[in-house]
This record gives C-alpha cells, structure tokens and sequence, in this order.
C-alpha cells in the first residue's frame, strides 16, 4: 500500500526471521514443543510437504472459485477507507482460466491516508494463499521450530525466509504450519517481501495469516486470510492502521478432461460435475 497515494512495501537486500517474532494468537492453538520430530528427519518432512505443495499447486489450478476482499483503513473503532471486490476465478469454454469481476464498488481508501497498489492487487490474488512447493525450496531458508497443535492436528512448524532479493521478484517472510498426517501447510503467518522504499515512494504489506480447510477429501485449500497490521511509512511521517479479509469459497473442480492425480492416483471428480470436457463454468 502506498502512503496518501497508494498501498506500501521496503526493499531489504537482508531478510532475517527475527523480523515476524511477534504471531497472532490462537485460541484452540497449543504452544510450540521445541522437540525434534520422531520417525522422520527435518529433512524428509520438508521434502514431503514440498512435494505435496507441488501437487495442490496443481490441483488448485484445476479450480473455481470465488474469492472475496476486503481491506479498510481504521482510527480507533472508526472505519475510515474501505477497498472491497469480490471475483470468481472461472474457466472459459476452451478451459482458459479467468477471472470476472462481479463486486467492486469505489475504493475509499484515500480517505485513510493510502490506495491499492498493482503489488497490492496481485498478493491479494497470488501470494496471501502462500505455496512452497519442491521448485521454490531452493530460494528459501528453512528452520525447524518445533512442533505444536493447532485445532485437532498436529503440526510441524518451520520458520522460512528467501536467501536473497533477486531483482523485481517477490517472497515471503514467516511461519508455516504443516499437518503431521497429509504433510500439506495448514496455516501461515508472515508477509509478502522485500517492502519498496524509494525517496517519494512507500509500499508496505501488512503481515497476515491464512488458514486452509480440506477440500474434497485431498487438499488443503486457503479459506481465510486476515491481516491487522500497522504500516509505518517514514516519507510522510504517520502511521497507518489497516485490516484486512480474504474469503475463498464455492471451490469446485473444472469439468474438463484434465486429471489430477494424488500420491499416483487420479482424484475422484466432485459429485456435482459431469463427465463431460466441455462442461460450461458456472457464472
């Protein structure tokens, strides 16, 4: 987000993890066992949950689904600015992916002192629901942390950062938490990285976290993604105070004759599509 213009973000040539100590809390979530994991190496779980990240990146893919944001300037307990869209991500006739737009009203976020950034717009869609599949491990510093219990699972926790800034690309910064049973993350608390600082130019990310639900029995889809968060922007001396909602809902598998397969096996299609590769998307 960008200061009294936009949303904001800084450019660091140096990531350390120190820098997301502070996580939101949890109620149903158990403190953290530092005890080293039992039947398997720090290095054959992240492996496995890698792997698996690489399939539901695939499988993701082969989804609609609607996609609901919202973010809001606020002062106390007064909403000042508020950006919403709300967008469902669909497959056009020839099974091309697309989004169409189907709420978005006039962004007052200016209001409160910031506006979206094309950066913004694009974690929104591609970066709060974090994947680190077995293609991206290599660009990541990875710590075991321990292990701890979030809800009814129990989970691996590891603390990532990207061993360096290349160029223009973008990375995240934080905690992960993968499910001891089906080795796929859960949960993630952490921001998008590096924040852009020039001379008259401030983008800064909020952290936030987002939890994943089982969708149809296989994969660990995000569902919700909250940010609450206070951006420091120097240029202007003044802080910001945001808040921020990702719901992701109504995921259905694509009708077309593409296969998605799971440890070797093709996943079941949902009860609900037919058989056919020219199935039409909803709208």
């Amino acid at each position: 987000m960008k200061v009294a213009i936009r949303f904001a973000l800084a450019l660091c040539t140096v990531i350390i993890f120190s820098g997301l100590t502070s996580l939101p809390a949890a109620a149903d979530e158990g403190s953290l066992d530092p005890a080293r994991p039992k039947g398997a190496t720090v290095e054959e779980i992240i492996r496995r949950f890698a792997d698996k990240e690489k399939e539901f990146k695939e499988a993701r893919d082969q989804y609609t689904f609607r996609q609901t944001v919202k973010v809001q300037t606020v002062d106390g307990n007064t909403v000042t600015g508020e950006y919403q869209e709300t967008f469902d991500v669909l497959f056009d006739d020839k099974a091309k992916r697309l989004e169409n737009v189907v709420y978005a009203p006039q962004s007052t976020l200016e209001n409160g002192g910031i506006s979206m950034s094309p950066e913004d717009v694009d974690d929104i869609r591609h970066r709060l629901p974090f994947v680190l599949t077995s293609d991206e491990i290599p660009e990541y510093s990875i710590l075991y942390a321990g292990q701890q219990q979030e809800d009814e699972l129990h989970c691996y926790v590891f603390d990532i950062a990207p061993k360096q800034i290349e160029g223009k690309k973008r990375y995240f910064q934080g905690r992960i938490w993968v499910d001891d049973h089906d080795f796929q993350i859960v949960k993630t608390f952490g921001k998008t990285v590096p924040d852009i600082r020039k001379k008259n130019n401030e983008n800064l990310f909020p952290k936030f976290t987002t939890w994943r639900e089982q969708v149809d029995g296989k994969y660990w889809f995000p569902t919700y993604t909250k940010a609450d968060d206070t951006l420091h922007f120097r240029t202007s001396l003044q802080d910001v105070h945001i808040r921020e909602i990702v719901k992701y809902t109504d995921y259905k598998r694509f009708g077309s004759n593409v296969k998605i397969t799971y440890e070797g096996k093709e996943v079941p299609k949902h009860p609900d599509e037919k058989d056919d590769s020219k199935q039409q998307p909803q709208r």
